[in-house]
């Protein structure tokens, strides 16, 4: 198929009229074209233009190539040139040929020449064909290319280069993205500008790529890349929302838009080698349009020096793409990698262990030996191993020896500094392996720094590379696990968080107690509340026997109480398991007294303990325990029955050493039951009335409150009637037995007589009477209303040691 050309210029009076017309259209090109094609074609000459130029100085006159799409998504491919007069020979003239692109943008792939190619092309005409346009069957054919010409071009514009490429990209990424404006005192600088865009872009986009080489008036061009002589390109400046503008005749290159763009870069450089034939091979890599990766990588292969982004980007996409390069080219870009680069910066370093990872046992050793040395020398050169190293393997014996000379001091400097990221001492270790370079001395330090850190702060201790130099290393595994047993033992808790947060384990053959124990504890957090059996199960996984490491006590108790004293029930059982010796070996005895002492008031098992305790760890408790023991002894022993004489005295004692609460309240509490009970020594009764103590009072009270005492009175007459001589004598004692006896006689046995029936009444008053016969009148006035505060009044004057009963 043959393409529409136009041919638009200013013609001679004829049968289409005078003036600026087409004067020679292919047939069916319709009327709406036509119109719309002659607002794109005009052609205005330089502002200096001569007014009636020679032949040489109209070939000096600036072409204007241009590209446009139209409203019905086809293309126009024209070119428009100066001829001088026109045929009256009073006004300027042009001739304007123009090709049309029928085929509509998003109908599919254009194909053929690219358009820019068109520049310099022997099929444009200069002027209307006699006899009719010569058929075209594709965009004009491409004029001479003067390659020598192009590289002084782009070594000139070299300074431009990577900005001008990225400003391509936004172009053909953002509809809305500023023009490109390209100021030029030859068009034809400007065809090559429009070359270079379309070389770098994609083919179809660089057919779709609108472009004028020459415009005098661009605040009208529509094209996305413009060209103007440097007169008109002044009053562009300050819009650089609206034009990016390359004026090479008299400015520095504009800065790059945005974050530094390594494609566009790279792409400069590529051009900058002359090797633009890359650019064509990146294509048929998979990879983006403006995937830096792959032309960086095909760029480095070729010897062509990139800086450390671009070397960054290709060793990345290498890392993923090993199987779209050929060998040749693999151990061409390794070793562009490997060369010393002052510039290298750490995603550069990461990207070639990457790379490194992907071709270790898969690429021959040529290819993989600039790497290793890369990844070795970086490490230690920044302390920072990264996590995933090469294998000893992937070196030979030639260049791991010389490496190893090389980095040796660096090495063990770096090992031997003050403790740093976990991570990084641990990838030393390794890199030290790798080289062969021995570092034994070194070992016991990084392992106690390693310990350290894994027990201060799990999480982030125990990376990638922690887990990698343990897994590799044996020697440096065991030195940690042996340093962290030994901290465990001091700080169980820290140890069990060890195992909650990380994969860590000890193994069977590891001679870690403390740490078997602390995983241990890790795993059965959760589980049922039988404290005693956890600690059994403990020692049992320790794997060691307690009586010949004592400290696995500590530890277990430690783990399973979290720091706490156990229970006093609990404290009994695990006392007579395991023994006082190992307790008093293991420092625990002081956990089984604290838990004896911090009991509650009236408990059994801490005053069953007590005894125990004092028996066993006679030297070891300290003054300040032993009265809240006694004090437990003396209630077991109030409670059992021989508890042998001077209850209240040797309570009171012991209380005015400032024991524990609930000791000294559970013995008052005991001390009161036997002095509420009938067979109580009333030199003990004696001396509770004596001691005045509020204390001790407020504790009988509270004992003759008890439902036991209450249930008592109403069911047995002379305990009641016992409860009344007593609770009637000594009104000479002081205020704080007056207080009680009168709130027990009127608030305790007043309401159990009131709920007694006449019989029971009469059984209490006989009771009373066999107790001495004042005491039977004593309580029948006692009973009467107001009597009661008379009969205080009379008791209140009798004298000391009178008939009272109780004493």
């Amino acid at each position: 198929m043959n393409l529409a050309q136009l041919h638009y210029t200013s013609a001679p009076p004829g049968p289409d009229g005078s003036g600026f017309r087409f004067t020679a259209v292919s047939p069916g090109v319709p009327a709406a074209l036509l119109r719309e094609a002659e607002q794109l074609i005009g052609y205005e000459p330089p502002r200096d233009a001569p007014p009636r130029p020679g032949p040489q100085e109209l070939a000096a006159f600036p072409q204007a190539l241009s590209l446009n799409v139209l409203a019905d998504g086809s293309r126009l491919l024209a070119r428009s040139v100066y001829t001088g007069a026109d045929y009256s020979g009073r006004w300027g003239n042009f001739h304007a040929h123009a090709v049309h692109l029928p085929q509509p943008a998003g109908s599919g792939p254009a194909v053929g020449e690219l358009p820019i190619t068109a520049w310099g092309s022997p099929q444009w005409a200069a002027a209307t064909p006699e006899g009719g346009a010569p058929a075209l069957a594709a965009v004009p054919a491409p004029g001479r290319l003067d390659r020598a010409a192009l590289a002084a071009f782009v070594a000139d514009r070299a300074p431009w280069l990577a900005a001008f490429f990225s400003d391509v990209r936004r172009l053909a990424e953002d509809p809305d993205a500023p023009q490109v404006v390209l100021v030029e005192a030859d068009s034809e600088a400007v065809a090559r500008w429009i070359m270079l865009a379309c070389s770098v872009l994609p083919h179809q986009r660089g057919q779709w790529l609108t472009f004028t080489t020459y415009t005098r008036r661009p605040q009208l061009a529509r094209q996305r890349i413009i060209g103007v002589m440097p007169e008109d390109g002044p009053g562009l400046a300050g819009q650089e929302h609206r034009y990016r503008v390359y004026d090479a005749t008299r400015a520095a290159a504009p800065t790059a838009h945005g974050e530094p763009d390594v494609w566009a870069d790279t792409a400069a450089r590529v051009w900058r080698a002359q090797r633009q034939d890359l650019v064509a091979a990146v294509r048929r890599l998979a990879a983006g349009p403006y995937d830096a990766g792959p032309l960086a990588a095909l760029a480095l292969a070729a010897d062509i020096a990139l800086p450390s982004p671009g070397r960054a980007a290709a060793a990345d996409w290498a890392a993923g793409h090993r199987d779209a390069l050929d060998l040749g080219r693999l151990q061409a870009l390794a070793l562009a990698l490997g060369r010393p680069a002052g510039d290298r910066d750490p995603a550069e370093v990461a990207a070639a262990g990457r790379l490194l990872a992907a071709l270790d046992g898969w690429a021959p050793p040529a290819a993989c030996e600039p790497l290793v040395a890369l990844t070795l020398t970086e490490a230690v050169r920044t302390g920072a191993p990264p996590a995933a190293l090469p294998t000893a393997g992937a070196l030979g014996a030639a260049v791991r020896g010389r490496l190893a000379a090389e980095l040796e001091p660096g090495l063990r400097a770096a090992l031997g500094a003050p403790a740093g990221e976990p991570g990084h001492s641990a990838g030393l270790l390794r890199v030290a392996s790798v080289l062969g370079v021995d570092v034994g001395d070194l070992l016991p330090g990084t392992a106690r720094q390693l310990a350290l850190a894994l027990l201060t702060d799990p999480e982030r201790a125990y990376g990638a590379a922690v887990r990698a130099a343990l897994a590799e290393l044996p020697a440096l595994r065991t030195l940690v696990l042996d340093r962290l047993d030994s901290l465990a033992a001091g700080d169980p808790a820290a140890g069990r968080r060890l195992f909650e947060r990380t994969a860590l384990r000890p193994a069977a053959a590891d001679a870690t107690p403390h740490l078997r124990m602390c995983a241990g504890a890790a795993a059965t957090a959760a589980a049922a509340p039988d404290r005693v059996g956890a600690l059994n199960a403990l020692l049992a996984r320790s794997g060691v026997s307690l009586y010949a490491e004592p400290l696995v006590l500590r530890t277990a108790m430690r783990l399973v109480w979290e720091g706490d004293p156990p229970e006093a029930g609990e404290a009994g059982m695990v006392l007579m398991a395991t023994g006082a010796k190992v307790h008093r070996e293991a420092g625990t005895w002081e956990l089984l007294v604290q838990a004896a002492v911090r009991a509650p008031a009236g408990d059994g098992g801490a005053e069953e303990l007590a005894p125990e305790l004092l028996g066993q760890f006679q030297e070891e408790i300290p003054a300040r325990l032993r009265p809240s023991l006694l004090l437990l002894e003396l209630a077991r022993n109030l409670r059992s029955g021989p508890a042998g004489g001077g209850w209240v005295r040797q309570a009171l004692d012991l209380g005015s050493l400032d024991p524990e609460p609930g000791p000294r309240d559970g013995a008052y509490a005991a001390l009161c039951v036997r002095l509420l009970a009938g067979d109580r020594p009333d030199s003990e009764l004696r001396a509770l009335v004596e001691s005045n103590d509020a204390e001790l009072l407020a504790a009988y009270r509270a004992a003759a409150r008890t439902p036991a005492v209450r249930d008592r009175l109403r069911l047995d007459p002379g305990y009641a009637a016992d409860c009344f001589t007593v609770w009637s004598s000594q009104p000479q004692a002081g205020a704080a037995w007056q207080e009680t006896r009168t709130d027990l006689l009127d608030g305790v046995l007043r309401p159990a007589v009131r709920s007694l029936t006449a019989e029971e009444l009469a059984g209490l008053e006989r009771s009373l009477a066999r107790l001495g016969g004042r005491w039977a009148d004593e309580f029948r006035s006692w009973q009467r209303p107001g009597a009661f505060g008379r009969l205080r009044e009379r008791f209140a004057g009798r004298r000391s040691g009178g008939d009272g009963n109780g004493g």
